[in-house]
Order: structure tokens, then sequence, then C-alpha cells
């Protein structure tokens, strides 16, 4: 009889103790963030930023979803299938306005929360491959990224305005797989449009001699810039990648946090202020050193498409005032 007495207190406990953490479960808000594929900016991004709210925001729980990129990711947020993502600033502006490739569908409910770096194009070849210039593509097989991703997307812009989209062999594959592709001879050349310095440069710039051409100059000639207002002109600096010992004049996007124009503005105001912390940005640069390019005072730079309330209303407080395409 004793022995009953004892264990009864035990098991009730124990039920209870389920029940709690059953309950403390059920009211946790668990939100999906889509970063990109593997190797590329957006996923470093995306999971360190999934992994910090989730640990510093009350009752919130944000798992990170592994993306084609950009593109996909707009789609996704803009659907609810994901409440946060990473997008290019142009894909994002293309999108509200009906104007992505074979797509007429307007994206409008994505908001910007803030500008995270720039994401230069890499327009890599093998040094031995003989191409020297954009113009030497024609008829060459170049990985792109994955179908959905921005940079396909910005090579598709970028190679149709000079006319040469239809004349390559164009892979839609993601980065690590073209590092492979390219080293084995199956491709000829791979476009990388991410944040320097990128992972998968570095590893095929340590797997083979490799030369990264200069897309300013062809593009300008082109009009693709007048075109494309929303990129701009940078420099790669000689040194960024083993054996590319010149200055790569380039362009770059803007890579943006956006979200699901239908959560919370609270949450979205507490994510914003989490994030931008020194703490929050200090954790992000360990993740990734490409965060170095964030800061409140830089939050809008790059976003030509409305602001969440929420997060204009964390910038409101910090000084920073929203221009009318940000409105």
């Amino acid at each position: 009889m004793s022995r009953t007495v004892v264990i009864v207190p035990y098991v009730l406990i124990s039920i209870l103790f389920l029940m709690l953490s059953t309950s403390v479960q059920a009211g946790k808000t668990r939100l999906a963030f889509s970063g990109g594929p593997d190797g590329g900016t957006f996923q470093y991004f995306s999971n360190g930023m999934s992994s910090r709210l989730s640990k510093d925001l009350a009752n919130v729980e944000v798992s990170n979803m592994a993306s084609a990129g950009s593109v996909e990711n707009i789609r996704r947020v803009n659907s609810g299938d994901a409440d946060f993502g990473i997008a290019y600033s142009g894909d994002t502006y293309l999108a509200r306005n009906g104007q992505l490739p074979r797509d007429t569908n307007r994206y409008t409910n994505v908001d910007a929360i803030a500008y995270l770096y720039g994401a230069p194009a890499h327009l890599v070849v093998l040094e031995k491959s003989g191409i020297t210039s954009v113009e030497d593509l024609k008829g060459k097989r170049i990985a792109v990224g994955g179908a959905g991703s921005g940079a396909a997307a910005s090579a598709q812009r970028y190679f149709t305005a000079l006319g040469l989209w239809n004349r390559m062999n164009i892979e839609f594959i993601g980065y690590s797989k073209a590092v492979s592709a390219m080293g084995d001879r199956l491709i000829d050349g791979m476009w990388v449009f991410a944040g320097v310095p990128n992972a998968s440069v570095i590893q095929a710039a340590a797997s083979n001699k490799i030369r990264i051409l200069t897309t300013v100059a062809a593009g300008t000639k082109a009009g693709f810039f007048s075109r494309y207002p929303f990129y701009s002109q940078v420099t790669i600096p000689a040194g960024t990648y083993s054996g590319v010992n010149y200055d790569i004049t380039t362009f770059q996007d803007s890579a943006l946090w956006i979200v699901n124009s239908d959560l919370d503005q609270t949450l979205v105001y507490d994510a914003a202020k989490d994030i931008f912390s020194p703490r929050g940005l200090s954790y992000l640069m360990k993740v990734k050193s490409t965060a170095k390019a964030m800061s409140i005072k830089g939050a809008l730079n790059g976003i030509v498409t409305p602001v969440s309330p929420g997060a204009a209303s964390f910038w409101a407080e910090n000084g920073l005032v929203l221009n009318d395409a940000q409105k």
C-alpha cells in the first residue's frame, strides 16, 4: 500500500508536466524562413537568422527552408508557404509589377524588411578555357544557378540584353554542382550572383586556375543598365579569390530580407529589432562575413518596393525615413 501511495504523486506530476509542455508547444508561433541552395550566401543568412530569432523571440520558432533562391522565395512568401525569405531587390520589383520572365503574375503580398548586402555577378571560367570576354561565351556551356533562383533570373536578363541567352548552352544547376562540373570540364563557366567572398567561387579557385570576367562594358554597350536601373556597378578587389590578381568590374543587386505582408506587424518589428541589435549583427558576422554590410543606417539601401509597416516603425525610431517607393 505504501508503494502505491508513493508512486501516485509521481504519476500525477508526470501527467501535469506533459500537459504543461504540450500547452507551451501549442502556444508557439511557428514560422518558415526560405533561404537558398547549398553553398549560397542566402542559405547562410537564412539559417543564421532563423536560429537567432528562434533563440531570442519568446514563443517563436523559425525553421530554415532550402530553396532555389530569390524568385522561388518571392513566390513562397507571397503565397504564405514561407513567412520570411531573402530575395534580390530587382526580382522583388519585377515580381510586384508582373515582369518576371514568362510570369505576368503580380506578387504584391511581399514587403521588404531590410537591406542585407550587395550581391555582385561573378562570371567564372577556367583560365585554360580560352574565354577572355563575355562575347566569347557564344556556344559555350554555362551554369547559371538553379531554375527559379535569382542568379538564373539575373543571368537571363543580362545575357538576353546581350543577345547571348539563346546562343549559349544553359545549365540550371546550383553553385556547388557547377564547381564540380566545371572542374570535370562538363561546363565552360558558371554564373554566381552572391555576396563577396562567395564560398563556391573560393572552392573553384582552390581547385583550378580560374578567370573572372568583367561584365560592365558589354552590359553598358547593350543598354542593360538603362533597362534595369536597380543594378549598380561594383568592383571586386584584386586578391579576393586565389589567383585572381586583378580588379573585376561587374554589377550587383541588393539582397533583401522580405516578409509576407499578412504576418503580425508586432512580430515583424520584434524580428527587425532583434536581428539589427548589436548582438544580432555580431552573431551574423560570425555566421557569414558578408553580414558586415548590414547596419541600421543602411537598412533601407537598395529597396525600391514597399517596406513592411512593422519594420518601418523600427526604422523610424532609429531616424530613417522611407522614400515614396518604399511606402
